[in-house]
């Protein structure tokens, strides 16, 4: 008799949810333009550096580089996160708080792993990052979903349900130039909601692979510098101990994608027990790619490399805006992010942007619809809009294109 898979799913398995994304690789094709995915440009990927280093790495350490490794990242660059790029913002952490991950998003894995039972609740915005989403539903959680305005997550809201919840595990939050919804939460909200997790005991998990990616608007203090200094920890020679919140970074926005390097940074005893959890999913992250990002940052490679990268993206989101505002309808709406990589366009109630795609895919252009964002349904009038990975032409046209599309489906769309 032939198995039959779907019967065997558990019911971790059957909750598994796939990307919008990933989902658009399969449809894409030759001149196909794309809006979609939140990929890098390419000709931001530093192959000659990397093919540099990676030959000296090799000719040094290649014995070191092409073995196993510590779980827990490569002592060299974890020491550089810890006391280098962290402590640029203010944050007083040493190796042992420090985990390497493979992606930043392996953090939206080992977290719910060691913190998450079937049934418990986790605070997300609404919209959220569609991969995180996929990275916690195995672990079967009850989500309780947090709207988003111009100013972040709505941290009024997120006191009311804290107040009435049991076994909120942690918040899960975007803070800068958020994915999908280009918000960036205030100082003040950014206050309260570290004050919150302090006086009800729950975690925060501050997702901020955009860190860099600032292109106005002046830089605000992470949550997890605001949670050390509400608590008071300061400089020492020990890894500190105590805190509220996780903070999780990433090279693949500064670096490659391709690379699947992130990192987290958080207490010693929760870096720890993600690091056991991390043993059993993938062991390590490559040595060979740990080495060769720890030597750029040691020949101080970043800083000048991101400046370009933020020039290039910080034209092409305006022209974008320029674009959409020339070919959008006037029902649409946007705010314009001060960083990161996606535009969030809304359109009016009852319309359908998952039948907007099919149209738009006949057309050549591709995007992310809405409902992929929303942890328990909604976002069918939304879209999401990446600006880093096309070129000039490519958005020009792109959004030309589409904005016929979306002036059809308007023109139609069933009052609310």
């Amino acid at each position: 008799m032939t198995t039959r898979w779907e019967a065997l799913f558990s019911e971790g398995g059957r909750s598994i949810r796939g990307s919008a994304v990933r989902e658009l690789f399969k449809v894409f094709r030759p001149g196909m333009i794309s809006l979609g995915g939140g990929m890098p440009a390419p000709e931001t990927f530093p192959c000659e550096d990397v093919a540099r280093v990676c030959q000296k790495v090799l000719q040094e350490h290649g014995a070191t580089a092409l073995q196993y490794g510590q779980t827990e990242g490569y002592n060299p660059l974890r020491d550089y996160i810890a006391e280098v790029f962290m402590a640029g913002m203010g944050l007083h952490a040493r190796r042992d708080n420090v985990l390497i991950t493979t992606g930043g998003l392996q953090v939206s894995d080992l977290l719910p792993k060691v913190l998450v039972d079937p049934g418990d609740a986790i605070v997300v915005e609404e919209p959220t990052f569609l991969g995180s989403l996929a990275s916690f539903s195995p672990y079967r959680p009850r989500y309780i979903t947090i709207p988003l305005d111009a100013q972040g997550m709505r941290v009024d809201l997120v006191e009311e349900a804290l107040s009435r919840e049991r076994k909120v595990k942690f918040i899960y939050t975007i803070p800068n130039f958020h994915n999908p919804a280009g918000c960036t939460l205030s100082l003040e909200r950014r206050r309260r909601l570290v004050a919150l997790a302090d006086r009800y005991g729950v975690p925060i998990l501050e997702d901020d692979p955009y860190a860099q990616l600032r292109y106005s608007g002046e830089p605000l203090p992470p949550l997890i510098v605001l949670d050390q200094q509400q608590l008071g920890v300061g400089p020492g020679d020990e890894a500190y101990q105590e805190g509220n919140v996780l903070y999780a970074g990433s090279f693949s926005k500064i670096l490659s994608p391709g690379m699947r390097l992130g990192w987290v940074v958080g207490p010693a005893p929760i870096i720890s027990q993600m690091a056991r959890a991390k043993q059993g999913t993938d062991l390590h992250t490559s040595l060979l790619v740990q080495m060769i990002a720890y030597e750029l940052c040691r020949e101080g490679f970043f800083p000048a490399h991101i400046e370009r990268i933020r020039a290039l993206y910080r034209h092409r989101r305006d022209l974008m805006v320029q674009k959409m505002r020339e070919h959008f309808p006037p029902e649409a709406s946007w705010n314009v992010p001060d960083g990161g990589l996606f535009l969030w366009v809304t359109l009016p109630e009852g319309c359908d942007t998952q039948k907007m795609l099919e149209e738009a895919l006949q057309v050549g252009v591709t995007f992310v619809p809405g409902p992929g964002f929303y942890a328990t349904g909604g976002g069918r009038n939304a879209l999401r809009l990446n600006f880093s990975n096309a070129s000039d032409e490519q958005i020009e046209e792109g959004i030309a294109r589409l904005g016929k599309v979306l002036q059809k489906f308007v023109q139609s769309c069933p009052p609310s």
